[in-house]
């Protein structure tokens, strides 16, 4: 533990080895507080104690032919209460219901079958009435390069695109099409969010600090972590969550290992993680993959005003 951080201190880059070792800190051991204040220590100080909001508005709860296991909208366990998709006007409307003034970012979601040219347009749209000072992200299917450039020209800085753990088992998407939609956003110029999601107690370090490592490798500045949800109706209900004691471990170390360059996320928000490394958490609107509402705020979605407070309680800086 002490030989890593060290590394750490001296702007090291972690290897996977070094990640693995960190990972496997028992989480009641004097080295697990080691760990989590060396993390604490760097987003505190890197990214000067300022906390950011990002808020995501789930477009549409279609059955997705992505039919990802631990999903409530893939076509084999669809057991959102209902199926919908909110128009252009639905959507503008919930925007300028948005308080923008400490939000950094707006994510707008779809599913994997989602017209492409409708979400142009609908992007152009929203992106007309954003203050300028928030980045518009796209959080949709595979796409090619000629699409991560049309994304861009709509007025999309970034998109949040991610292998996950167990891509082409628990999921019907091949790996090697997600990875090329990675190198498309990167191509295009648009900024990549990553996350290690979504875990389960059967995933090894192994695969969660290879995507640590791929996050890295692809130069995020917005990382993130997240468990997965044992939604009801789908193939993992039954399954026990990791601990948020993990949770934390787990985003203290893709803090160290990644180093992104803006942010440090865990979803869904947990206290425990602002002690970790952790400045910046979602507030959702509409459809959640993880929730059976088609409103997760009437959900599980935190509202903007619940995760201001989380950060506040947490004294970083809500700007």
């Amino acid at each position: 533990m002490k030989s890593i951080l060290r590394k750490v201190d001296q702007g090291v880059q972690l290897t996977k080895e070094d990640a693995v070792a960190l990972l496997k800190t028992h989480n009641q051991s004097p080295e697990f507080y080691e760990l989590i204040a060396k993390a604490n220590e760097l987003s505190r100080k890197n990214y000067q104690n300022r906390g950011y909001i990002f808020v995501q508005i789930g477009i549409n709860s279609d059955p997705c032919s992505g039919n990802c296991k631990f999903c409530s909208i893939a076509k084999d366990n669809f057991c959102v209460e209902e199926q919908a998709s909110k128009s252009q006007g639905e959507i503008l409307e919930q925007v300028n219901k948005i308080d923008f003034a400490r939000i950094t970012a707006l994510f707008l979601m779809t599913t994997a079958d989602y017209s492409q040219e409708d979400f142009l347009k609908i992007g152009k749209a929203v992106r007309a009435i954003l203050p300028p000072h928030v980045i518009m992200v796209a959080n949709v299917g595979d796409f090619d390069d000629a699409y991560a450039l049309k994304l861009k020209d709509a007025g999309f800085g970034a998109a949040y695109h991610i292998v996950r753990l167990r891509e082409g088992s628990d999921t019907a998407l091949p790996r090697e099409q997600r990875i090329r939609t990675l190198d498309a956003i990167k191509k295009a110029g648009l900024d990549l969010y990553y996350c290690v999601e979504p875990i389960g107690r059967e995933h090894s370090y192994d695969e969660m600090a290879d995507e640590m490592i791929r996050a890295r490798e692809y130069g995020v500045d917005v990382m993130a972590v997240m468990a997965r949800t044992p939604v009801r109706g789908t193939a993992f209900e039954h399954e026990k969550p990791i601990t948020e004691l993990e949770q934390t471990k787990i985003a203290a170390v893709a803090r160290l290992v990644t180093n992104p360059g803006k942010s440090m996320n865990i979803h869904e928000p947990k206290k425990m993680a602002l002690l970790a490394g952790v400045n910046q958490l979602y507030a959702e609107i509409g459809v959640n993959p993880r929730d059976t509402k088609g409103e997760t705020e009437k959900g599980r979605g935190f509202g903007v005003d619940e995760v201001i407070a989380l950060l506040e309680e947490a004294e970083y800086h809500v700007d």
